[in-house]
């Protein structure tokens, strides 16, 4: 075994220990150990890369994440997160305490809140989960509570903009892009994940896989159909994926690959919004409910768990308030 090589005041520290260790008595040894020991500031070792047991930890979770069925790339964003937690965090999982982790989280203030309450949440997951398989004694994030969500409306197209964007499509697979993703409302992935053959053309519809591994349908309109199957019949490859590059060699086309050939198409629109594809999932919502659509219906059209998210949408415009005055007040 090599010598460790001690700090000169840790070694002046070793000395006095072995001086008083043959004394038999546990409370004048107790006693003599605290008088020393009360003439240093002694703070835990800062060790690289974060202790060994709670990375130790962190890998135990993930792994009971991903048998659990969670998809890889919530389970990046678990692994990324954690990684900075123990970077900050040099304790043993077991040792860490409320006031650690109100420390870690408040070395973030300049944060959104939105972004504090995602750091929280991965963190109240781990712990909270070693806590149910009784890894660790207490779940240290139970007293916890999130910030406070800003209520924002997200944003969505008018259809005015929707238009705009839609005119502003040269290729067949721009417009079928902007289609499916406007008639699906489905997310990002969710529609990069699709195959050819995952298309019912009879009911004019698709199984998607979304969030929590949860599988739901979503439709299409007849504008999204149509457009849909001018690009596919163009297409010569013999890609699985509904939406492929279009240079060779034909591959599925990424999330990046899709964002990008959005943010093209919206450059040449002139819209003066953030267009990206979760924009036209929010214009989804935002128009059926304005236009009298069910709560229940739209919720499980997104795949939303909670009505309260899909309930985000359902803010009454400006122009509807004035259609209900109208329509309603007893003159």
């Amino acid at each position: 075994m090599s010598k460790l090589i001690l700090s000169s005041t840790a070694e002046i520290l070793l000395k006095q220990i072995i001086d008083i260790y043959s004394k038999e008595n546990s409370h004048e040894l107790r006693e003599s150990l605290s008088s020393i020991l009360s003439q240093y500031d002694i703070k835990p070792a800062m060790i690289p890369n974060g202790h060994p047991d709670l990375k130790q930890k962190i890998n135990l979770f993930l792994d009971g994440k991903r048998l659990e069925g969670l998809s890889s790339s919530t389970l990046n964003d678990y692994a990324l997160e954690l990684k900075i937690f123990a970077q900050y965090i040099h304790k043993a999982t077991n040792d860490i305490t409320t006031g650690d982790i109100r420390g870690y989280l408040g070395e973030f203030e300049h944060l959104k809140p939105s972004s504090l309450s995602k750091k929280l949440s991965v963190l109240k997951s781990m712990l909270g989960w070693l806590a149910s398989e009784d890894i660790i004694r207490k779940d240290p994030t139970a007293k916890i509570k999130p910030p406070k969500k800003e209520q924002r409306v997200p944003k969505a197209l008018t259809i005015e903009e929707l238009e705009m964007i839609r005119e502003s499509c040269i290729t067949p697979r721009e417009r079928a892009l902007i289609e499916v993703y406007y008639a699906t409302g489905a997310r990002l992935s969710e529609v990069q994940r699709l195959n050819r053959e995952d298309i019912d053309w009879q009911t004019m519809s698709a199984r998607v896989i979304g969030k929590g591994n949860k599988e739901r349908t979503v439709y299409f309109s007849f504008k999204a159909s149509y457009h849909l199957k001018k690009y596919l019949m163009r297409r010569l490859d013999e890609v699985p994926a509904l939406f492929t590059t279009e240079r060779q060699p034909f591959r599925r086309l990424s999330n990046r690959g899709i964002q990008r050939a959005i943010g093209i198409i919206a450059a040449r629109s002139g819209v003066k919004k953030n267009v990206h594809p979760h924009i036209f999932r929010h214009t989804f919502a935002t128009l059926m409910l304005n236009n009298g659509a069910d709560l229940v219906a739209v919720q499980g059209l997104l795949g939303h768990t909670d009505p309260a998210t899909t309930q985000i949408y359902a803010q009454i415009t400006d122009e509807k308030r004035k259609q209900a005055y109208k329509q309603y007040l007893v003159q």
